[in-house]
This record gives C-alpha cells, structure tokens and sequence, in this order.
C-alpha cells in the first residue's frame, strides 16, 4: 500500500479542546506505531483533509517521521477552499504551520463552502484515490469517522480495500504500557 487516507474525531468529538492535552500524546504514538509498520510494508503518501483533531496530530506526526524517513509524503486535500477561516484563531495557524510544511495541497472543490455535499464528495474522492484507510474510531461513538468508514466499507465491498482501525482498547493498552515502563515500584 502505497497511499493510505488517515482520519479520526475532530477535537471538540473527543472532548480536547487544547493541544497540550495529554491524550494527544497517546493518540500521536498510536498513529506513529502504525504508520511505521505501514512504511515498512512501502507506504508513502499519507492523505488527510486538513480537519482539526486526529488529522492535524497525524500530520504532526508525519512532519516527524519526515526526519528520518525522507520518502513519506504528507497531503492535504480540503473539501473546499479556506475551510479554516471560522476557526479559533491559534486552530488556523496550527493548520497553516502543517500546510506550510505539507509536500502537496489542494482543495477538492476549488471553491468555498457551500454545502455539507461538499463534505461527502471529500470522503468519497479521497477513499477513490487512496489504496488504504486508517481511522481512529469507536463503534460505540459514532461521529464524523463514520463517514469514511462508511466509504471505505463500499470501496472494500467491490475490491480490496484494507481498512486499519484504531480503538479506545488500542489507546487504553499505550497508556497501561507507558504506566507499566514508568512505574518505579512501592
């Protein structure tokens, strides 16, 4: 698999609302372990929308990996143009500090927000050219993940399509695991 579409929760779904919230640390390293094991196996381009939440962090993750994995790619296709005009302004300047970094950008629509249409097109064209998705979801919790997964399920139905999940157990085993390394006795 050489192109893998990445997503997950905004932040405001996972009830983070600053970015030195210690779950995004467990949510990076569980992306990055992935991510690893799928640049292994060839991987190198990672595609995201650009949406704040797991795909920002992802993206932080990638521009990491860059350091010593100068192959992988990072892209960034929006559903429209601007799509971060309403946002907080420190949220824009996060996101434009990944964008400035990213090696390709571009808006699927080419033009400003019009209509939630706009959105399914995005996961759509982005399941379409992707050879893989990678998803941060919880069965129990539906939310904007479901939209993906839904595509990727009638992508997966026609061809091979592997869908890669990673779930609340995933990142509950990284915080056990990091308590267990840290823990220095009674």
């Amino acid at each position: 698999m050489k192109s893998i579409v990445v997503s997950g929760y905004k932040s405001h779904e996972l009830g983070i609302f600053d970015q030195k919230h210690k779950g995004i640390y467990f949510i990076k390293k569980a992306f990055e372990q992935k991510l690893r094991g799928l640049i292994d196996e060839g991987l190198e381009w990672v595609i995201i929308s650009g949406q704040l939440g797991v795909e920002l962090w992802v993206a932080d993750v990638v521009l990491e990996l860059k350091n010593e994995i100068p192959q992988l790619q990072l892209a960034v296709l929006t559903p429209f143009l601007n799509q971060e005009e309403n946002w907080q302004e420190t949220s824009q300047q996060y996101y434009h500090e990944i964008i400035s970094q990213a090696d390709f950008v571009d808006s699927i629509t080419r033009r400003p927000y019009e209509s939630p249409l706009q959105l399914k097109q995005k996961n759509e064209f982005l399941i379409s050219k992707a050879e893989g998705l990678l998803l941060l979801y919880d069965e129990e919790k539906q939310g904007s993940p479901t939209y993906y997964l839904e595509a990727a399920k009638r992508r997966a139905d026609k061809e091979y399509f592997p869908i890669l999940i990673i779930t609340p157990l995933d990142l509950d085993i990284l915080v056990q695991e990091e308590q267990f390394e840290n823990f220095d006795g009674f």
